[in-house]
């Protein structure tokens, strides 16, 4: 066992290499307990794009000991909820419930990742109504935007497609390939098990060992680093009333350990009072919705610039980012640098106060960066990101190619439009 910077934080790393965080939160009477598995849809090959999804789907759909309904009653028994989400570096499964039963959710979990039997007429259903969550973003303009978006990022990266995968392979996946992908990539070498809440941390650790420390070493599941590649794509959607826009550049990853993403992006275009809002939306009425985000992966990460407008405006609104692009790349007001360090001060601080996103934060921390960040230490960082450092990083983003994807009702050239005035 090993105690981190982080008061109340102990990291153990299993024999096989599975590492099991446990968070001390006294007074806190409900516990979260993930199991986080670094593999996702950026792991993938092009054949095999959507299986860490379809995998997830299916881990719930019965064990060795348990079918779909007895895994759903087991939990439900102890008023706890389970869950789990599938990303383009990571795949993580997730319940919720009293501290006193954290040991139980281990094993619960462990149950989960590593016995499912994935049957095969469940994989038939879960395999049609995956189908209807891809027609479901098929029906999304601005899923489909982000899809584009992803692809003019990233090219032929496999950090361009989609967590969701593509239509074909999800109607060809067997549960040999299910089976085969699982023993590939849940590797000791691969998982980290995190748990916080006021929870019996020797309980907790022997259950982790108990479930978790026969699993296989492994070699740990790599990626290249995307190349940004930058460009502009569109799609035409009949019945569609709005153009849906995303625009972005290329910023720092996890594994940067570096704020100034998230900071700029907060700066920008985070909040009512920002300037992306108050330029777009209250002074020149271009858009309803706007916004400005930092997509921050393991080892990668975009800038995002997103909006629904109509057609008739969408020249003006390109225009005008490009001028607040520009104008921050220039210098930064110190009253938008205040309001931004205290969101991102606030937004961390309330991070720290649930169960539920510490275990996310510490678990990618150690996939990742190998250690927990303390919370102090991530905040001080916040606090020295200056006016300069942050002008220079919207300069630096501006000296990259634009990434931008227009879809919904579009006027005659759209992406050809968006690029001249992006440029």
């Amino acid at each position: 066992m090993r105690q981190t910077e982080e008061p109340g934080t102990t990291v153990t790393t299993l024999a096989n290499g599975v590492r099991v965080v446990v968070l001390a939160m006294p007074g806190i009477g409900s516990a979260s307990v993930s199991v986080f598995v670094r593999t996702g849809s950026a792991h993938e090959s092009a054949r095999l794009n959507g299986i860490s999804h379809v995998v997830e789907h299916m881990a719930f759909k019965g064990t060795r000991t348990r079918d779909c309904q007895r895994i759903n009653l087991d939990a439900e028994r102890l008023g706890a909820e389970v869950n789990a989400h599938t990303d383009k570096d990571h795949t993580a499964y997730h319940m919720r419930g009293l501290a006193a039963h954290a040991p139980r959710f281990v094993r619960m979990l462990g149950d989960i990742v590593r016995e499912s039997t994935f049957p095969e007429e469940e994989l038939e259903r879960e395999r049609r109504v995956i189908l209807h969550e891809v027609a479901d973003d098929e029906d999304d303009p601005l899923t489909i935007a982000f899809q584009l978006f992803d692809r003019a990022s990233f090219g032929t990266h496999p950090a361009a497609q989609p967590v969701i995968g593509r239509r074909a392979n999800i109607s060809r996946f067997t549960r040999d390939d299910l089976l085969g992908y699982v023993q590939r990539q849940y590797s000791g070498a691969n998982v980290v098990v995190g748990v916080a809440g006021d929870v019996d941390g020797p309980a907790v650790l022997a259950a982790a060992q108990a479930t978790f420390g026969s699993l296989p070493t492994g070699e740990e599941n790599t990626l290249t680093e995307p190349a940004w590649v930058g460009g502009v794509a569109s799609k035409r959607l009949v019945g569609s009333s709005q153009t849906h826009v995303v625009i972005g550049y290329p910023i720092g990853a996890l594994v940067d350990d570096d704020p100034v993403g998230p900071m700029a992006a907060a700066v920008l275009g985070e909040g009512m009072s920002s300037p992306l809002l108050d330029r777009i939306r209250e002074r020149k009425g271009l858009a309803y919705h706007t916004h400005c985000s930092a997509d921050v992966l393991g080892r990668w990460g975009q800038f995002v610039i997103e909006a629904s407008t109509g057609p008739e405006h969408l020249d003006e609104f390109c225009t005008e980012v490009r001028k607040l692009l520009r104008a921050h790349a220039r210098g930064i007001d110190a009253v938008q640098l205040e309001r931004a360090r205290n969101q991102l001060a606030v937004r961390a601080l309330r991070s720290q106060e649930q169960p539920y996103r510490r275990v996310e934060e510490a678990c990618l921390d150690l996939l990742f960066l190998g250690r927990v960040r303390p919370r102090a230490q991530s905040l001080a960082r916040l606090r020295r990101v200056s006016a300069a450092r942050l002008a220079e990083a919207f300069g630096a983003m501006l000296a990259q190619p634009v990434a931008a994807a227009v879809t919904g009702r579009l006027p005659r050239s759209a992406a050809q439009r968006v690029r001249e005035r992006l440029a």
